[in-house]
This record gives structure tokens, sequence and C-alpha cells, in this order.
């Protein structure tokens, strides 16, 4: 088995649920009521989504790196 390391994106929704988003695998996101919550949800959802591609025989690309962007509008 091999270890990903990827980030994940925890926002809160305006009814106050969190959240968790992984940018890098498209289409891998939860939510919970709970950061704690979340971050095992997302978990689970990116241990799913990458088994999933791996049976698929889907490629799974790495991150290069992670940087926040500000923006003014």
């Amino acid at each position: 088995m091999k270890n990903y390391k990827f980030t994940v994106v925890f926002d809160k929704d305006e009814d106050g649920r969190i959240l968790a988003i992984c940018p890098s695998l498209q289409g891998c996101y939860t939510e919970g009521d709970t950061l704690e919550e979340a971050e095992k949800l997302i978990e689970d959802a990116m241990r799913l989504h990458i088994e999933d591609r791996i049976e698929n025989g889907e490629l799974i690309y790495e991150e290069l790196i992670s940087k926040e962007v500000n923006v003014t509008a």
C-alpha cells in the first residue's frame, strides 16, 4: 500500500456545518457537524476515492505545492 498526502480545505457553511474538500481528488468532499467529524469523514472519503481510482486503473495525481493566494475584490 502507498501512503498519499493531500491538502484538505475546511469551510463552514451558512448552517454552521463544516465542509471538507480535497481539491486534488476531483469530486472528493464531505461535511460534518464538527471539525473532528468532517476530518474523519474526509479521510474515509479520500481512501475510498483513491481505492476506486486504483481499481479502475486511473491515475492519482500528487500535489506539487499548496499555497494561499490573497485576492482583493
